[in-house]
This record gives C-alpha cells, sequence and structure tokens, in this order.
C-alpha cells in the first residue's frame, strides 16, 4: 500500500491507495501514529481504496477517538464497496463521511 500524506495549515490529509486489510492496516496505524501528532485535523481521502477489512476499520476507530479530542476526522471519496463496509458495520453513523 502507498500512502500519500500532506500536512497543511494543521490539516493532515492521508490518500491510502489499494486495500486496507489485515497485511496494510498496521502500515496506515503506523503513518497515524507517526504524523497525527503534528495535526490539529485529519482527512482520509479514500479516493483510491479498494477495500476495506475489519483491521482496517480497527485503525479508522483508533484515529476517530485520537482526533475526536482535536478539530476531528472526516472521510472522503468514499467507493461504494467501501460505503457498503462502513453501512453493514454501523461506521457510516460514527465517521464523518464526505
Amino acid at each position: 500500500m502507498t500512502i500519500n500524506k500532506t500536512l497543511e495549515n494543521g490539516l493532515l490529509v492521508l490518500a491510502p491507495v489499494g486495500r486496507l486489510d489485515t497485511m496494510t492496516a498496521p502500515e496506515l496505524e503506523a503513518e497515524l501514529n507517526k504524523s497525527i501528532k503534528d495535526a490539529e485535523s485529519l482527512k482520509l481521502d479514500f479516493s483510491n481504496l479498494e477495500y476495506i477489512s475489519s483491521a482496517g476499520l480497527r485503525v479508522l476507530l483508533s484515529a476517530h477517538k485520537a482526533m475526536s479530542a482535536k478539530g476531528g476526522m472526516t472521510v472522503s471519496n468514499v467507493n461504494d464497496i467501501v460505503q457498503e463496509v462502513f453501512e453493514v458495520t454501523g461506521f457510516s453513523d460514527i465517521l464523518n463521511i464526505e
């Protein structure tokens, strides 16, 4: 998995490319842990994310909790497959999806 990252005016934007699953979730988690301390808010751009598994959902939940104490977290450009996972798991009620 590739993770494109920008940090501008306190907004951290992470854009993972590929699949967010058991094999790649630790990579996103490590990037979040490293970068989140410098961010006031977080945006996850899923325009190039093909799939998300429960391991990926766990990383999102952890990031959501961490950013709730700051400026919040949004998820954008979610495809139909990922959106369906969010709806089935109830994450669509938890996350701020643009």
